[in-house]
């Protein structure tokens, strides 16, 4: 499903990746397990488009993506949850993980994947109108987690999902 193919990835003139390689099979839940500073987030984030490349290559599904913009890789149907949150905490918890289906057209099935996410963390559901700014940080990282779900992704990649 993803293969890194000896990517290097630099920051200005530090180099972030040195020939990381892997491959994801399809339905494989992977773990990047390392120190700070190792390139676990810089990995993910060449993955997701938002940082280049140096070198190597990135596949997912037959096609090619690294160089492609971050947009054209979620359509592709990679997902990723950055570390941090990163929520509207003015919204309501509800209107937080429906920015997660922005891309989806198909409100019948937007619903039903509301009502999944809502069984996952029954209680974004009990708080569904409440702005994310009142969740507790724990609650804040359901909300994140469900925004992400809720791009229907084929693959999601979650950076410090605890």
């Amino acid at each position: 499903m993803l293969s890194l193919k000896s990517i290097v990835v630099h920051y200005g003139g530090v180099q972030a990746l040195k020939g990381i390689s892997l491959e994801v099979e399809e339905g494989a839940i992977t773990c990047l397990i390392g120190a700070n500073g190792a390139g676990k987030s810089t990995t993910l984030k060449a993955i997701s488009g938002i940082v280049p490349l140096t070198s190597g290559e990135i596949w997912f599904q037959g096609c090619r993506i690294d160089g492609m913009e971050p947009e054209e890789i979620v359509e592709m149907g990679i997902g990723h949850v950055p570390e941090g949150k990163r929520l509207f905490l003015e919204m309501s918890v509800r209107d937080n993980l429906l920015t997660g289906a922005h891309l989806r057209s198909e409100k019948e099935l937007v619903e039903q994947d509301l009502q999944r996410i809502y069984g996952y963390f029954p209680l974004l559901g009990t708080a569904a109108t409440k702005p994310a700014s009142k969740m507790s940080g724990g609650e804040q990282q359901m909300i994140a987690i469900g925004r992400g779900l809720m791009g229907a992704p084929k693959l999601l990649l979650l950076d410090e999902p605890s």
